[in-house]
């Protein structure tokens, strides 16, 4: 295995990082949003699935 001096580390390090496309503000924010309403969506979701196995177990416990 080769090694590298942390000089060398550091140059291959900002090389890379340039290669990067950074995302802008507005997609950043889009995501955000995105990912709230998701989280949102799917919190709903599952408290609904809760509720209706709640009422199928009373159901069944008390007999009705």
């Amino acid at each position: 295995m080769a090694t590298i001096n942390p000089v060398q580390f550091m140059q291959q390090v900002r090389a890379e990082v340039a290669k990067v496309v950074w995302p802008t503000r507005r997609e950043v924010v889009l995501t955000t949003i995105m990912v709230f309403i998701m989280a949102a969506l799917t919190a709903t979701f599952f408290s609904l699935v809760d509720y209706v196995i709640r009422l199928g177990l009373t159901a069944i416990v008390t007999g009705v």
